[in-house]
């Protein structure tokens, strides 16, 4: 009879389930036609190119084809251990990441915490919305007005430089004056944008707190860093793992800007090397040790994410995994 009954009992449920499915998707169409087009491209450009990391185990020909190509197996990736100047690449990437990390991932938080102080509504909207400004303007044009500034000739930092008695420094042409350009433009570029999530943060943040602190006689700095921090501290954890996560990514057009064959000491990343292997090769483009190079970048960075978001488990409740 038990049996009898769970057998009933089971497409009755699945009967229920499919109704509820039914008319939540004729209550709520118009939400799921929205998400349409974000499935298209998530499929075509996320999950579709995936099948193309195949021909980092194959010997990959273009006039074949990824189906018609010949599996190599791990041969490109053996010869990524065997290659000299991987070691050089993967010590530009690092250090560029790492700089990024220690430098231009903990402004965003100090302006966020800053700005939260003001008092003034008009004046902290336009101060935010002016740092925010430069995430719109393209790579080309900020690398554009940083070389203008910093011309050996009539820029206005050489300039400042000569009238000092200096002489005029020819930043563009010099690896090791890349880095520091690199991290300014990323700074200049993005602290805006990234205070948002901190200051998004910010206003969840119970008032009763700060008026509880004011009583008991805090002041600013304390509110600040007894109060805000604190309270953002998951946001500022949550932001660190993907940060984490992108330490073997930089940015490629940036780079490529900013690029000449007199910095290549300091300026050459494996995504640069990548990008030259595969499109700007003399002979053929070596389209398969490119991709062998990328996935192994991807895992570990994957790895670094993973270990990590272990790591942040014990200070905070945040986790991605």
């Amino acid at each position: 009879m038990k049996k009898g009954n769970k057998a009933v009992a089971i497409p009755v449920i699945k009967k229920s389930l499919n109704q509820r499915i039914k008319n939540d998707f004729k209550k709520n169409w118009q939400l799921y036609l929205l998400l349409v087009p974000g499935i298209l491209s998530l499929i075509l450009f996320k999950f579709g190119p995936l099948f193309g990391m195949t021909i980092a185990f194959e010997n990959f020909s273009a006039y074949k084809g990824i189906l018609g190509s010949d599996l190599v197996g791990l041969k490109w990736f053996v010869k990524i251990f065997h290659d000299p100047y991987m070691l050089k690449l993967l010590k530009n990437t690092i250090i560029l990441a790492v700089l990024s990390l220690v430098i231009v991932f903990p402004i965003p938080v100090i302006f966020a915490l800053f700005l939260n102080e003001i008092k003034r509504k008009a004046v902290r909207s336009f101060v935010q919305s002016l740092s925010f400004m430069p995430y719109f303007i393209s790579s080309a044009v900020m690398v554009s007005i940083l070389f203008t500034m910093l011309s050996p000739t009539n820029g206005v930092v050489n300039n400042l430089i000569k009238f000092l008695g200096g002489t005029a420094i020819h930043f563009q042409a010099s690896p090791v004056w890349f880095r520091p350009m690199y991290v300014f433009l990323q700074v200049w570029q993005t602290f805006g944008y990234s205070a948002v999530i901190y200051i998004a943060a910010m206003t969840a943040i119970d008032p009763a707190l700060y008026e509880a602190a004011e009583v008991d006689g805090a002041n600013r700095w304390v509110k600040m860093f007894q109060i805000t921090l604190p309270s953002i501290s998951t946001s500022v954890i949550t932001m660190f793992i993907i940060s984490v996560g992108n330490i073997f990514t930089v940015d490629l057009d940036r780079i490529l800007l900013m690029y000449n064959t007199s910095v290549y000491s300091t300026a050459d990343v494996i995504q640069t090397y990548v990008y030259r292997i595969a499109f700007e090769s003399s002979g053929f483009p070596n389209y398969s040790y490119g991709t062998a190079v990328n996935l192994l970048k991807s895992i570990l960075a994957f790895v670094l994410v993973m270990l990590t978001n272990k790591a942040a488990n014990k200070y905070a409740e945040t986790r991605l995994f």
